[in-house]
């Protein structure tokens, strides 16, 4: 079969996207109950639950409840939950708690977002983190395409497109640094330096600005796309299929700080992957990095998660978020053998969102496998 028929399997081509929990024997009743009580518990739920906070009648933030700060993370997150549950009112929130705060107009990071505020909105830090602006350029494109442009700041595709040209072409002026590697096309941990974090790595999400972002910048997209695809396969550790936090760009851990081992960050790879093979069909290499990972973690039991090597070897640290290793190793099975994958899928549904001080994290990527298994982390195409 040719590359591009392989492609055109993926849902962006077919406007499928499978049900893994209807497959395990769910009921569409059940699956789109389980899908709005999880959202009120991050949402609408209690202390121990909640990570949404609304302020005022027109504002709002994603909390991070473990370092009780707001990151662009969590508000890019929360804006794509949003709109993949077609609710307006609370991404548009998280959008203008965002250009009120978070966008920075002075110095060499002017037109990115500071990572991380207070939750009243002052600055912890005048550095953007890319992940962020990513997410962030998706879900607007998302609301432009579900609910059409409105006036600045609700202008969505122009304020996707701005953004999108900023992390590219940042830099040519001797402004600060591009978000991207302009020589190979790989996103960066953060702009001022050369080595990039394998869980940013969305070539879905690039497939999709190659079509959409200003007519210029497309090409480069595409690129990033196929760059990002073969950095992760030099990335991943050819056995166990981990990944590290941090990574050159020769693929090889950065471990200056202890970040090449497989840790917090590195958990979204298997999650991306996943989304990767349904929407696109991207590579085939992604069906057997997903077995590998959940072969990896087969045996072991989430309450004894931990800190590894990407070799395998593990530490005596555990994991800080079990629940979303859980959910990301689930959101693998869009791409795994259906018989492993499956046993993810039924883990997963039987397992609660977390619950405490470090609920954050887990529960935003607990939530995104839970739309991503149920076929409801969708594209949405432009209207016209």
């Amino acid at each position: 079969m040719s590359r591009l028929l392989e492609m055109q399997e993926g849902s962006f081509y077919t406007g499928q996207y499978r049900n893994l929990f209807k497959e395990i024997g769910k009921t569409d009743e059940e699956i789109s109950t389980r899908i709005q009580r999880n959202w009120n518990e991050l949402f609408n739920g209690n202390e121990d639950t909640r990570i949404y906070y609304p302020v005022g009648d027109d504002l709002g933030y994603m909390l991070d409840t473990g370092n009780l700060d707001v990151r662009t993370e969590g508000m890019s997150y929360g804006m794509m939950m949003a709109v993949q549950l077609d609710n307006k009112d609370v991404f548009d929130r998280l959008w203008k708690w965002t250009m009120k705060y978070m966008y920075m107009t002075t110095g060499e990071n002017a037109g990115y977002f500071a990572w991380s505020c207070n939750p009243d909105g002052s600055k912890r830090a005048y550095g953007p983190a890319p992940d962020g602006e990513e997410f962030f350029a998706m879900a607007l494109f998302f609301a432009s395409h579900r609910w059409d442009d409105g006036a600045a700041p609700f202008n969505y595709s122009v304020q996707a497109k701005d953004m999108l040209r900023t992390c590219i072409h940042k830099g040519e002026n001797g402004d600060g640094y591009p978000m991207w590697s302009p020589e190979n096309k790989l996103i960066k941990f953060i702009p001022n330096c050369e080595f990039s974090d394998p869980s940013y790595h969305l070539p879905h999400f690039y497939e999709l600005f190659a079509l959409w972002a200003y007519e210029e910048d497309r090409p480069f997209w595409k690129e990033a796309a196929a760059a990002s695809r073969e950095y992760l396969k030099i990335t991943c550790h050819p056995e166990t299929g981990l990944a590290p936090e941090y990574a050159y760009y020769d693929g090889t851990p950065n471990n200056e700080n202890g970040y090449g081992h497989f840790f917090s960050d590195s958990y979204r790879v298997a999650a991306n992957i996943g989304l990767d093979y349904e929407w696109f069909k991207g590579d085939e290499w992604e069906r057997e990095e997903a077995n590998k990972i959940q072969a990896f973690f087969a045996d072991k039991d989430p309450a004894d998660y931990r800190r590894y090597t990407i070799a395998g070897e593990p530490f005596e640290e555990k994991s800080l978020h079990p629940v979303g290793l859980l959910a990301t190793n689930a959101m693998a099975s869009l791409a795994a053998d259906d018989v492993e994958g499956k046993k993810w899928v039924e883990l997963l549904w039987n397992t609660p969102v977390r619950t405490g001080v470090r609920r954050y994290y887990d529960n935003c990527l607990y939530f995104f496998s839970i739309l991503a298994l149920s076929g409801n982390y969708k594209i949405w195409m432009p209207n016209k």
